[in-house]
């Protein structure tokens, strides 16, 4: 092993173990957290929530958070029999021997790596849903439905990712030293064609989604997206049930096809000045252009990772120091790619805080939004139901707050709201 690859080695293997500590220490400190305070609600919301809901929401926190630590272990151990332990390798030349080399080989690559890591996953992915979700009473989905969905999700996948995977290495070997930028373009336009197709093409595939009935509310809804300046193809009502008893609601598509999605849990929880509160706080994602901000950064971050795996792919330290021998003879595109895939999040573990900082800003610009278009205290209302019966944890440990929510804590953000409406 030459001094370049060593070198690589050393620091993966510090990135690896770097994240681990940190994810391990930032868990630890949530649970002790969450568990000091399960016996008291806070004072603020004693009035509100019952000992009984707010130490479901606790024991809800600390079971997700400790069943994250195992998962994150085990995701550590995968990553290296994939990388130093050889598995990408022996997978690879495995291939090789059998198909030769060449885009097919490639796209093999690719696929095979995908379905073994997909079924790896599963254990996890049945013990989340049948044994955390069904404890806590969330979960609604039977094992056929769940095979269903994993069985959607293959053949989706497969279907849009493999052409616009051989787009990019057909790139990769055809357009030469900036075929990342090419590639760049062809994935970004992928991108925005999936902000258009996805709300009529691919997400009734899981779901169905029927037009809003309720006249009382539709009206509602219709007056205050109008006096928000906001135009959406339609209102709908999402079987958010038979999966789960989560509520939410949302926004989807892009230009013309954008339309309202409500869950039917959410109208079935929240009373009808509670659910303008909410649905004008999603508005103001919109309207303070939080999506179109967020678009860019994925276009600019993108744009990033697509010229450094242009780089790396051609630095023989890039694969041999991850456990990998690139062939000498046929292309290594599929390998660079499945290789940064691999790397790129453990370099970028340690920016979490800075992404959910801006994400727990838009939140607060969006709730301000709301409180200028309804009333600040239907929303706190909406809100604090929403936490309840979907058991969020009213005492949060800070500094887990800070480098993981992508939202405001419950007490700060209705503290806030209820400061304001009063």
């Amino acid at each position: 092993m030459q001094t370049s690859d060593l070198v690589f080695s050393l620091v993966f293997g510090a990135l690896l173990i770097a994240g681990l500590v940190v994810r391990t220490w930032l868990a630890s400190r949530q649970i002790r957290h969450v568990a000091r305070h399960r016996g008291a609600v806070p004072a603020a919301f004693a009035d509100t929530i019952t000992p009984q809901a707010h130490q479901k929401a606790a024991d809800y926190t600390i079971a997700k958070t400790r069943f994250g630590l195992l998962d994150g272990a085990l995701e550590v151990a995968l990553l290296l029999c994939w990388t130093l332990f050889g598995g990408l390798h022996w997978l690879n030349q495995a291939l090789l021997s059998v198909m030769g080399g060449g885009m097919w080989q490639q796209l093999a690559l690719v696929a095979a790596f995908s379905v073994i890591a997909g079924l790896l996953g599963l254990p996890a992915a049945w013990w989340s849903t049948f044994r955390i979700e069904e404890r806590f009473g969330f979960n609604k989905m039977s094992l056929g439905l769940w095979l269903g969905d994993l069985l959607k999700n293959a053949v989706v996948g497969a279907l849009l990712g493999l052409p616009i995977l051989a787009l990019v290495l057909w790139l990769m070997g055809a357009a030469g030293s900036i075929w990342w930028l090419w590639a760049w373009g062809a994935w970004m336009g992928f991108n925005l064609l999936m902000l258009v197709a996805y709300p009529t093409l691919i997400a009734p595939l899981f779901n169905k989604f029927e037009p809003l009935q309720d006249e009382a509310i539709k009206s509602r809804v219709s007056a205050l997206m109008e006096r928000c300046g906001f135009a959406a193809k339609g209102l709908f009502v999402m079987d958010g049930s038979k999966r789960s008893a989560h509520a939410n609601a949302y926004f989807t598509g892009f230009g013309a096809s954008k339309r309202v999605v409500f869950f039917d849990t959410l109208l079935k929880q929240l009373a009808p000045e509670e659910i303008d509160a909410v649905l004008a706080h999603e508005l103001g994602h919109y309207k303070r252009r939080h999506i179109v901000q967020r678009v860019v950064l994925m276009f600019a971050l993108s744009l990033v990772g697509f010229a450094l795996l242009g780089w790396l792919s051609n630095q023989s330290w890039f694969y041999t120091g991850l456990g990998v021998m690139p062939s000498l003879t046929e292309p290594n595109h599929a390998l660079a790619i499945l290789l940064f895939m691999m790397v790129v999040p453990l370099f970028t573990f340690f920016l979490s805080p800075l992404m959910a900082r801006l994400s727990r800003r838009h939140e607060f610009e969006a709730d301000a939004y709301a409180m200028d278009k309804t009333d600040g205290l239907d929303l706190a209302s909406a809100l604090l139901k929403l936490y309840k019966d979907n058991a969020s944890t009213l005492t949060p440990d800070p500094l887990f707050v800070r480098f993981y929510y992508s939202h405001p804590p419950a007490g700060e953000r209705i503290a806030r709201l209820q400061a304001n409406g009063a």
